[in-house]
């Protein structure tokens, strides 16, 4: 396999449109790297520009260490599944999966062998002779998986492959790429909106947002220590609860002032924030690190009003309000029973809480 290099790769369309901005990132060889991101972000873009599908307006782009530029797609040893599968609808399972090495001329045996070998790693020997009018979604994905493992390109690039599968099915591919991962030691670049593909799949994250990276790390920094106010709020389903507070010093002791409650900060919390005080402040805290309290306790809980009760089998959803703040999510356990209407006492783990500036969002650390 090889690693990919990307040096201040920058898109521009026709009529001044930025796509890509000073896009800059290394996939290591045999890495899982996910660009995640909403609806026009430039994901989809900086992998195009990977392929080659797309001209890289400035930067550059290596892979194994070698300048790429102005090198052809079909040179470029890379494999390419896309989120339509682009199977030929008039040839066989076995001919989509040969076609790549029949046009290379490939000697006939080891293209056999090839697509072979990549029907048992998939599971879909008794698909070869099927078109893909006769096959699930589940099964046309395997099939242009297929037909980049026969291949065996240096690069995967893999583009939403999965938005078009019902959520059981999704499920279901995104544990048998990551498996198939393990399996060939890919290097592989994976595009989705979807931050659960993320989160479960990739070894590191790329977080974009209007042509600009906003974050690189892994799974768990992304969740724990996330960079600014619009990766907390986009890593992590539910997402991150963020609160206005202002930050307050009395007798030694640092708060954070909802306007409804204060809660005392931790001394190594208090640390962070002190420059604040007297200034409003983002406080951010995960779903499931607001925990039930049996009673209130000043400086330590707050209360809310239950709003909307969402059970989930294996836990619950609570949306609750404040007086100040009238959509808060609460992940609990599923033994808990609460009605809307009822109140409900909350202490944040202090050692969850993160703070971002009102202005920049970026992380207070």
């Amino acid at each position: 396999m090889a690693t990919v290099e990307l040096k201040n790769m920058k898109k521009i369309y026709e009529g001044g449109v930025l796509a890509v901005d000073n896009a800059s990132f290394t996939v290591n060889d045999k890495e899982f790297i996910v660009l995640v991101g909403p609806s026009g972000c430039g994901k989809s873009t900086t992998l195009r520009m990977v392929a080659g599908l797309e001209e890289i307006t400035s930067g550059e782009l290596y892979i194994d260490g070698k300048l790429m530029n102005d090198v052809a797609p079909k040179d470029r040893d890379i494999a390419m599944v896309f989120q339509n599968y682009a199977l030929y609808p008039h040839m066989t399972v076995y001919e989509n999966m040969a076609f790549g090495l029949k046009i290379r001329k490939f000697p006939k045996k080891e293209v056999i062998d090839r697509v072979q070998e990549a029907a048992r790693i998939l599971d879909i020997e008794e698909l070869l002779e099927r078109k893909p009018k006769a096959l699930s979604g589940g099964q046309r994905q395997r099939v242009a998986v297929g037909r980049a493992i026969v291949r065996k390109p240096k690069v995967f690039l893999f583009d939403e492959p999965l938005s078009n599968l019902d959520a059981k099915l999704r499920v279901q591919m995104r544990a048998e790429l990551s498996s198939l991962h393990t399996r060939l030691q890919a290097t592989i670049v994976y595009v989705t909106h979807d931050q659960v593909e993320a989160m479960t799949m990739g070894d590191r994250i790329v977080v974009l947002k209007d042509g600009y990276i906003q974050q690189i790390g892994s799974p768990l920094e992304m969740y724990n220590k996330p960079i600014n106010r619009f990766v907390a709020g986009f890593i992590g389903s539910p997402p991150m609860n963020i609160l206005q507070a202002m930050i307050k010093e009395d007798k030694g002791k640092i708060a954070a002032d909802e306007g409804d409650f204060q809660i005392v900060l931790s001394p190594q919390l208090a640390d962070t924030v002190r420059s604040y005080v007297g200034k409003t402040t983002l406080f951010g805290i995960r779903p499931e690190d607001l925990i039930i309290s049996e009673k209130a306790v000043e400086g330590e809980t707050f209360t809310a009003k239950v709003e909307v009760v969402e059970p989930l089998g294996a836990e619950i959803l609570l949306y609750v309000s404040t007086t100040q703040h009238p959509s808060i999510i609460v992940r609990i356990p599923p033994h808990f029973v609460f009605h809307v209407g009822d109140s409900v006492h909350l202490r944040p783990a202090l050692e969850k809480i993160n703070f971002f500036d009102l202005e920049t969002e970026k992380a207070v650390v």
